[in-house]
């Protein structure tokens, strides 16, 4: 097969077509499971009593959030080297999602926050942060629409994701550079400190996010395609079927 058989728009597109649903499944067929082994088998944090369930929804959207923004500045940078246009689509189809999830892991947060810290909002290095990149993608969202030729709002929004990169690390260290209210991560490379139920349902939510993203992102760039390409033949020919 030609490696870059699917970097054309055309021919992604119907690709993207036959892998959103299947992605669809995936992704609630995961949370499901995840949900039950979250709210229903894992047993209740012995300090912070049953509010800590909302890590199951706060985490996996905080590492979508990150994991998100770093491969839409990686679309955008294959943008700009190479100009591509499909790379370009896939970053502009990623960042409401991105966006999505960096909301919800604020959002969540704040919900936890309250009975935790006594409050909902902390001026805290990590939460500060992740505002910061909720920012980063409306920033993109909005770049990426405010020029009449959509090819220069690609180039600024590619631009934007590539310096806005230097916000992760921020992000993933605050916790361990400053002094922060904000706990630090229980899942590293040598192991985890959680119980394995806990662990096991993290887990699952976050492969059920993951799943999500792409098959939002692939419905997404569809609509994106056709919006570029309408003025194609192969375009004007699926409206015919």
């Amino acid at each position: 097969m030609n490696f870059f058989y699917f970097s054309s728009p055309s021919t992604f597109f119907r690709l993207a077509g036959r892998l959103a649903p299947a992605f669809f499944i995936l992704a609630a067929v995961l949370a499901a499971a995840g949900l039950y082994v979250g709210l229903v088998q894992a047993p209740t944090d012995a300090v912070q009593g049953e509010v800590y369930r909302v890590i199951f929804i706060h985490v996996p959207a905080a590492w979508m959030s990150m994991f998100i923004y770093f491969v839409m500045a990686c679309y955008g940078a294959m943008a700009l080297t190479f100009n591509s246009r499909l790379s370009a689509m896939m970053a502009r189809a990623l960042a409401p999602t991105g966006a999505m999830f960096t909301f919800v892991a604020l959002w969540t947060g704040a919900f936890w926050g309250r009975p935790t810290w006594g409050t909902y909002w902390v001026w805290d290095a990590r939460i500060t942060s992740e505002l910061v990149l909720l920012f980063l993608y409306l920033g993109f969202i909005a770049l990426s629409n405010a020029f009449e030729e959509p090819r220069r709002g690609d180039r600024a929004a590619s631009l934007l994701s590539i310096i806005g990169i230097v916000n992760l690390p921020i992000i993933y260290f605050s916790v361990q550079w400053w002094n922060t209210l904000h706990q630090g991560s229980s899942i590293k490379l040598t192991g985890s400190s959680m119980h394995v139920t806990m662990l096991t349902a993290m887990l699952l939510m976050t492969f059920a996010a993951w799943m999500y993203a792409i098959a939002a992102s692939l419905v997404r760039v569809r609509s994106v395609i056709l919006e570029r390409e309408r003025r194609a033949r192969w375009v004007r020919d699926l409206g015919r079927t």
